[in-house]
């Protein structure tokens, strides 16, 4: 049984390195699709096709959705349009990289988060993450004044938000069928898109060729394929072990942006993107395979002692 479980849970690790790899991807995609969509009108077609595909796909499992099911739906998918929201605004004004290793800041926030959910304290790794997030920020941002331009503080509170649909999704999974919390997620967000853009953009104008393709990348691959792997991964793994793996995401982003895009990096912003990493690897893996290879170590020594007696 033991060995059934972690079988699972290591297949649920891998989907979520996959999913890491397609939103590491998204940011190109996004950074791409702006130089000819506004925000809001990528975030509704993107999340409204993703939503169609989903329901064409999976109907004999959301023609059993329920009054709970939609409330759990309504919930995550706020938290995924408002993470978005302000994702995609967001980038607008800084670059896809930086705005990669920001977003990552979410593994930090979701201990924060869960102690208000469940009531575990957060222990002095994830407050020591958080220093060293702080002072990671404060490199990768800092340009000369005391000024964090737009794009990064509008990052920062899509990584707040990002971290609460890590910990909702990870509340309902349980309870609740992943396919059928996957959309309504999106027919949420999709809803909350389509408000938004005729209220900041006004009616859409034609999508031009160079457009489509990277909005159609958002929604099959960075929409549809990467949050029904997550819903269903989160049934086999906890919320902090599934924002450790996610926090790949923001290397991801980073290499695939400087290849892709030809951004870099000054070497104040690489030592930033360096602490981030650190502060990320030290809340979630609380330093345990430093402490394996302790272990191993002080064994190897002891060794040659017991032999000669």
């Amino acid at each position: 049984m033991k060995s059934l479980l972690g079988n699972k849970s290591l297949m649920a690790d891998l989907s979520l390195l996959i999913v890491t790899i397609i939103w590491g991807s998204g940011f190109v995609a996004t950074k791409n699709a702006l130089d000819t969509v506004s925000p809001f009108s990528i975030m509704t077609l993107r999340f409204t096709l993703a939503c169609i595909l989903m329901c064409l796909i999976f109907f004999k499992h959301i023609i059993k959705i329920n009054k709970s099911d939609i409330k759990a739906g309504c919930i995550i998918g706020f938290f995924l349009f408002m993470g978005f929201a302000t994702q995609t605004v967001g980038l607008q004004y800084t670059t896809a990289g930086k705005q990669a290793f920001l977003t990552g800041t979410n593994v930090v926030m979701v201990p924060f988060i869960y102690w208000g959910v469940s009531g575990k304290r957060p222990d002095i790794y994830n407050l020591i993450s958080a220093f060293l997030c702080l002072l990671g920020i404060f490199l990768l941002t800092f340009d000369g004044t005391l000024n964090i331009n737009l794009g990064d503080i509008l990052t920062l509170i899509c990584a707040l938000f990002f971290a609460c649909h890590v910990v909702s999704v990870g509340y309902f999974a349980e309870k609740h069928d992943p396919i059928i919390l996957t959309s309504l997620q999106f027919l949420v967000a999709a809803i909350l898109s389509l408000i938004s853009m005729f209220i900041f953009e006004g009616a859409p104008g034609s999508l031009s060729k160079n457009g489509i393709i990277p909005v159609l990348y958002l929604a099959i691959f960075s929409t549809l394929i990467a949050f029904l792997i997550q819903n269903v991964a989160q049934k086999y793994t906890t919320s902090t072990h599934t924002a450790i793996i996610l926090s790949l995401e923001a290397v991801f982003g980073s290499i695939l942006s400087s290849l892709l895009l030809g951004e870099s990096f000054t070497y104040k912003m690489l030592i930033g993107c360096t602490i981030i990493l650190i502060a990320i690897i030290t809340a979630e893996t609380k330093l345990e395979f430093l402490k394996v290879n302790k272990e191993k170590l002080s064994s190897k020594k002891e060794l040659p002692e017991e032999l000669e007696a």
